[in-house]
């Protein structure tokens, strides 16, 4: 049985360096290493209910972790999304000093990726496009849409966009409209979202009012959800209350704001995951609800501080 509204991303799981606040880095960063610390966390979540993985390229191994965990265990009921138009290139070099992924929307990405992530089918459920912005092109790139709605229709894909930055909305506002031989291109939108960047909230209720898939990413804001003082104050005030971690009632708050399709726990290790997972344990008061609406900061501040913060 499915628990609802839980999925795991494989961003941390899959390289040894990622755009986190780790609170211990003090880990083995072999690939053997992270292989079996991903397969284990991936077990855990399956055992308790989760259905829903979400990959991409650019997470380091992480498409090709999830690729041999799901040959091997054979679960026939798994629904498993990737991504193109990233792609890593710090080839498993700690403390790389360049970018670790470049962002490339072009119809000759597409193809090459697609040749790798095909091989998740069938339980490959949702194709997405990786961090769509409006400076890319892929908003008005006509090539690239009837290439993925040929995906779409040869393979029975939801077709995604992904999108992170101060103008989600704008992006998700673009998109939506999107067409090719008169239907809608995009039946999934994978958006940014918790008690710190609430911008998107009006434009994932319309998408909702839609039947639309709604994915949201960064429900712990990289990690500084625990570490901001002014939001673990309100945070641990209501884990006591709740008997739970600050960060089930984190991810708690996007389900209860928003009741999306899923909100994807982050975790890198199975400790994080079981923790993540009693967010499906309660539900938030509307008092308690509020309380956290009124932690939001400016749109662009968030993605200020997010663009510092450093991989390790």
């Amino acid at each position: 049985m499915i628990k609802a509204q839980i999925g795991l991303g494989l961003a941390a799981l899959g390289r040894p360096d990622y755009i986190n606040i780790r609170q211990n880095n003090n880990i083995d960063k072999s690939k053997t290493a992270f292989k079996t610390n991903a397969f284990e966390v991936m077990d855990l979540a399956y055992n308790n209910g989760v259905r829903y993985f979400d990959t991409a390229p650019s997470y380091g191994l992480g498409e090709q972790f999830l690729l041999e965990w799901a040959k091997v265990r054979q679960h026939k009921d798994l629904l498993l999304t990737t991504k193109w138009g990233y792609t890593y290139v710090a080839n498993w070099e700690l403390g790389y000093a360049g970018k670790h992924e470049i962002k490339e929307h072009s119809l000759s990405k597409l193809n090459k990726q697609w040749e790798t992530s095909k091989e998740l089918l069938p339980q490959l459920k949702i194709y997405q496009v990786h961090s769509a912005t409006l400076e890319s092109g892929i908003l008005k790139d006509t090539s690239i849409h009837e290439r993925l709605f040929q995906l779409k229709k040869e393979y029975g894909l939801q077709i995604g966009i992904t999108t992170s930055g101060s103008n989600q909305s704008e992006v998700l506002n673009s998109a939506k409209d999107i067409a090719v031989s008169n239907e809608l291109l995009f039946d999934s939108y994978q958006v940014s979202y918790n008690v710190f960047e609430q911008s998107a909230f009006d434009a994932l209720q319309e998408l909702k009012t839609k039947g639309k898939t709604i994915i949201i990413k960064e429900a712990l804001a990289n990690g500084r959800v625990l570490t901001n003082k002014h939001a673990m104050k309100q945070l641990e005030t209501l884990s006591k209350t709740y008997n739970v971690g600050p960060d089930s009632i984190a991810l708690r708050f996007v389900i209860d704001t928003l009741q999306p399709t899923m909100v994807l726990s982050g975790a890198s290790n199975p400790t994080h995951l079981a923790q993540n997972l009693k967010a499906l344990d309660f539900k938030l008061s509307l008092d308690d609800l509020e309380l956290l609406k009124s932690l939001k900061t400016e749109s662009k501040t968030y993605w200020n501080e997010r663009s510092d913060l450093a991989w390790n």
